[in-house]
């Protein structure tokens, strides 16, 4: 969901978005011009989204910068003394946790420079409005929705918390109060989509503050962990797609500054509930162990680290043709398809089950050298897998993995890397080949699905005629497991 663009100085020379060197004066003078857009505004939000585009490309440069604006940049802006230098002050003001911007803000003021229109409601406290938590059974992720009001103008966030990622912030969304109702119905639709009932609960403005901190911080320690430059084009991706991850995690530490102190400390990264003993501790692993065993290990050894995804850079990715054939079939029924090699998960999802004709009622898993991904569910072990990209989990020509769909009739996918091909001029995905139709949904697995075709293929056989009911068919004449089409498919898959 998008609010509106960010407003950032132009051009951005910060050391996160420019390998050159930084000149001072230019940084300064860019900053200053940023802040005439300022001037033109009377929401605050914007100063808010300014400050914060600044700050979080500040934090992206490195150690020392919040020293560097302190003592350095908020002096040189203070300088110019115009209203645009004083416009930029109070929206550094408003997200920066420290007292420089304040005090030379306030000089300027008592010196006579105009202050902008949104000054005065910039000023006015923030109260909390709805404090709401979402999550799934299973406890493998969570949603946690709340708004924010101020001066009669009211925001919210949807902050997205991956438990199976130690609790980490995955996503933050910025929304208008007034979209409220329709944010919290667009994400029990999309949990009903995914097969997850979730739960809900009130949150008070503490707890809600904990839990929100938990999620930056803990994002904030992998992020320092993570490539600077795979950063950056998160960072140059947000600006181009609305306020991204890194602008929208500075106002929300901003903004929850304002609620009160939690009532329990602060969470540690990595921390358990508690702390244990050497006993405790190593009765815990074993306790781990022994039911990892007891689900049983599908792939030989330990999930190796999944690779980086493809910087956005990088050149456009080539095109896999791979083959997905449907593990036990006699005959053999699969299908060729042609994609981007960067296509998520999720969507290869979704291409799958158009491309065999599922109708996507149950849950499904990708299994791969680099751990199994779907709807996150602890519980199961699933990673998310819409952040994965098909060329993560497989490099070449040659890789394969496995998909699983329906856990009770158990429809295994194989899926390898046939070629990789030069994009042409053409829509993808698309499907060039295959055979056969594939089975129908909830009709038992493999097995099933056999006694299924020899039951209508016998005009005799007791259960003839309740399976062309149950298939809705008028006669087996209706029922052709060996017809396929290809371009039939591919038309769907574009549709």
């Amino acid at each position: 969901m998008r609010l509106a663009e960010p407003v950032n100085p132009e051009p951005c020379d910060c050391p996160a978005c420019s390998d050159a060197d930084v000149d001072p004066h230019e940084l300064i003078d860019a900053l200053v011009t940023g802040g005439a857009e300022l001037l033109k505004t009377d929401d605050p939000i914007e100063a808010e989204l300014f400050a914060a585009s600044f700050l979080a490309a500040g934090d992206l440069a490195g150690d020392g910068f919040t020293e560097a604006l302190d003592a350095g940049i908020v002096p040189a802006v203070a300088e110019i003394a115009t209203p645009e230098a004083l416009a930029v002050l109070l929206a550094l003001d408003t997200v920066h946790d420290g007292t420089a911007a304040a005090e030379a803000a306030r000089q300027l003021l008592n010196a006579g420079v105009p202050a902008p229109s949104w000054a005065d409601e910039v000023r006015e406290p923030l109260q909390a409005g709805t404090c709401r938590r979402f999550a799934d059974p299973a406890g493998s992720a969570s949603m946690l929705v709340c708004t924010f009001d101020r001066a009669g103008r009211s925001y919210g966030f949807v902050i997205h918390i991956d438990h199976l990622d130690c609790d980490a912030a995955a996503n933050l969304v910025l929304f208008p109060a007034e979209v409220l109702e329709e944010v919290v119905s667009t994400l029990a639709e999309n949990s009903r989509r995914a097969g997850v009932t979730v739960t809900e609960e009130s949150l008070d403005p503490a707890e809600l503050r904990w839990q929100v901190e938990r999620a930056l911080d803990a994002r904030a320690d992998h992020d320092r962990e993570a490539d600077p430059a795979e950063l950056a084009d998160e960072f140059e991706e947000g600006d181009e797609e609305g306020p991204g991850y890194h602008l929208l995690a500075v106002l929300l530490r901003a903004w929850i500054r304002a609620l009160p102190e939690p009532t329990r400390p602060a969470a540690r990264h990595h921390d358990g509930p508690a702390a244990l003993s050497l006993v405790d501790d190593m009765a815990q692993i074993l306790a781990a162990a022994q039911q990892i065993q007891s689900r049983g290990s599908r792939r030989a050894g330990s999930p190796t680290k999944l690779p980086a995804k493809r910087r956005k850079s990088a050149p456009p990715a080539p095109i896999y043709q791979i083959k997905v054939g449907l593990r036990g079939a006699k005959p053999p029924i699969w299908r060729r398809l042609e994609l981007p090699a960067d296509t998520s998960l999720a969507a290869l999802h979704d291409i799958i089950q158009v491309a065999f004709g599922w109708n996507d009622s149950h849950l499904h898993v990708f299994e791969t050298a680099y751990g199994d991904f779907g709807v996150a569910d602890r519980e199961l072990g699933y990673r998310a897998e819409a952040p994965v990209t098909l060329e993560q989990v497989a490099s070449g020509v040659g890789d394969r993995f496995r998909y699983t769909y329906d856990f009770g009739d158990g429809w295994e996918h194989e899926i390898v890397v046939e070629k990789v091909l030069p994009r042409q001029a053409i829509a993808y995905p698309r499907c060039t080949g295959g055979r056969r139709a594939a089975p129908p949904d909830d009709c038992g697995g493999i097995w099933g699905y056999a006694e299924l075709v020899e039951v209508l293929g016998d005009p005799g056989h007791p259960e003839h005629g309740d399976r062309l009911e149950w298939l809705g068919l008028a006669s087996a004449a209706d029922f052709q497991p060996a017809r396929f089409d290809a371009a039939e498919i591919t038309q769907a898959l574009q549709a």
